[in-house]
């Protein structure tokens, strides 16, 4: 380990040899030590045998940047997390490190990074639950607060699931705007003829209705 502040004052000649090959052996071996050198420059190397790992002065020389990890047991050089991975002029394509597993539960991040299986499983319950028909949902009766040739949004968070009876002669019919409509179910039932049930997915923000005089109906929810 050795450091200098690579400055070699007059002296006698036997004193400048000396100094001179200080100077050498700190860039020899990167400047390494215990501590920063005292006297840095911009773009200095200095490996910090505390932490194993090899450092760099910013071009300001007003701070360290870490490169690399040294395992001295092992012999094995690491790229320290967190790492970004970028194009020649410096964008950044991707980062080596451990994103949080909020990022990847929400899905929102767009940074390639590194994942483990078991946070990608995670991730995609986390996203199935929260976005599948029947996670977390109860079938409830609402009869009570329908009628026939009502438009109703699905206001929820989740697409939900309806189911709808009747013996009446009407139509089922969805919509994305409440006013535009698609027919999935034409003629529910003809007077005199047995029951039909028809059961379908709402999706979230879309507008659903009966135009037929129902007997039961329940929603997924």
């Amino acid at each position: 380990m050795s450091q200098h502040d690579f400055s070699i004052a007059n002296q006698t000649a036997s004193s400048a040899r000396s100094d001179i090959n200080n100077g050498l052996q700190a860039l020899a071996s990167n400047n390494s030590g215990t501590s920063a050198p005292s006297t840095t420059y911009a773009n200095m190397f200095w490996y910090d045998v505390t932490n194993n790992i090899l450092k760099i002065r910013d071009e300001t020389d007003s701070s360290w940047i870490d490169v690399i990890y040294l395992n001295q047991s092992t012999g094995v050089a690491s790229i320290l997390n967190d790492t970004l991975l970028v194009t020649s002029s410096g964008s950044t394509t991707g980062l080596l490190g451990d994103q949080s597993s909020s990022i990847w539960n929400t899905g929102t991040g767009t940074t390639e990074s590194l994942v483990s299986p078991a946070k990608l499983t995670n991730a995609i319950s986390t996203y199935f639950n929260a976005n599948s028909v029947g996670y977390s949902q109860t079938w409830q009766s609402l009869g009570g607060s329908r009628s026939a040739s009502t438009s109703y949004q699905n206001t929820t968070s989740r697409p939900i699931q309806v189911a709808i009876t009747s013996s009446s002669a009407g139509d089922v019919q969805v919509s994305t705007n409440g006013s535009t409509w698609v027919t999935i179910q034409n003629d529910m039932g003809i007077p005199g003829s047995s029951r039909n049930t028809i059961a379908f997915i709402v999706p979230i923000n879309h507008y659903y209705k009966s135009t037929s005089n129902f007997e039961h109906w329940a929603e997924l929810r």
